[in-house]
């Protein structure tokens, strides 16, 4: 009876250790999860911050000191070249007609009539941005009454190891910080030759010109400016994860559905990369059935005890 019991006892311990290998070699079989496989437009970008700025800012300055007669303009207006943007006189002619306004009205449409106001005029097309003069206000001249750009654009501020992929001509997308919702494409129309250090950082300056100024862009304003380098339409592409490196060759595995079979390794030639997306220029079609395997926290074992107390050796 003892051998018997003790036999028993044996193949109940085989047992069990047969059972914990089992499900330690099931535990270390490694599990796999869909990759999608999708076509769609993929496009690599240079992201970057700039400022809102005129392209060429005109401050309208007297020819001499004097008086605001008048000013034609509010922020805002668009102007032709040509056009008048305000009346002045000149302190001479200030003195004068308030002399003869002291008089009466007679002689003073006499002077008005024989000393004409002189007339600021508009030197090119654009908008006027600022209006820093109200009529009455002497002025002297190396006061600006008005302040006008002809038209405004993006200053971006791009990294000197991004430069190199920004190009004269090249689309960019312009984002506005306070209007989120407005997106405006522009092109990349210069590049300065002379970098800058902000916060220890070498940066270039590139201005882009908007395709189309919206009105809600002001002089000043914060933008986002994304630099298209590349862009691919139709392009079969994969999750960048599941793309992975043996070898030297760029490997990716395929599930042909039955579970009894392992995924097959395939060989596979990229493109670019973008947004966690690989473009695969060759050994896929985008028909397949990409898998990757899955991501699993490591199992940490129980522990017992009081945390506060010191562990004993074992």
């Amino acid at each position: 009876m003892k051998m018997i019991r003790f036999a028993r006892a044996a193949a109940v311990v085989v047992l069990a250790v047969s059972a914990a290998a089992c499900g330690r070699r099931k535990a270390a079989a490694p599990s796999h999860e869909p990759a999608e496989v999708r076509r769609e437009t993929i496009e690599v970008l240079v992201e970057s911050t700039g400022v809102v700025r005129p392209r060429n800012r005109l401050e309208i300055k007297p020819p001499f000191g004097g008086r605001i007669e008048e000013v034609m303009v509010e922020e805002g207006a668009a102007v032709k070249t040509g056009d008048i943007l305000a009346r002045m006189s000149s302190t001479e002619r200030a003195a004068l007609l308030d002399a003869a306004r002291a008089k009466d009205e007679a002689t003073l449409r006499k002077w008005e009539d024989a000393y004409k106001p002189t007339m600021l005029i508009a030197p090119l097309d654009g908008t006027i941005i600022a209006r820093n003069r109200e009529p009455g206000q002497t002025v002297t001249t190396q006061d600006a009454i008005l302040i006008m750009s002809d038209r405004l654009v993006v200053v971006a501020q791009v990294d000197e190891t991004d430069i190199g992929r920004v190009k004269e001509g090249q689309t960019a997308l312009i984002g506005l910080d306070a209007h989120p919702d407005t997106a405006v494409r522009g092109t990349v129309r210069r590049i300065a030759f002379d970098a800058r250090t902000i916060n220890n950082v070498t940066v270039y300056e590139v201005e882009v010109e908007p395709d189309k100024v919206p009105d809600c862009m002001k002089s000043g304003m914060t933008a986002s400016v994304s630099f298209r380098v590349t862009r691919v339409e139709e392009a079969v592409t994969v999750p960048a994860g599941a793309v992975f490196v043996e070898d030297g060759r760029s490997l990716v595995l395929t599930d042909d559905g039955d579970p009894r079979t392992p995924p097959a390794r395939v060989r596979v030639l990229t493109g670019i990369s973008a947004r966690g997306r690989t473009e695969i220029l060759a050994g896929l079609d985008g028909s397949e059935t990409v898998v990757r395997e899955a991501f699993r926290m490591p199992e940490r074992k129980p522990e017992t005890g009081s945390p506060f107390l010191p562990s004993r050796k074992k």
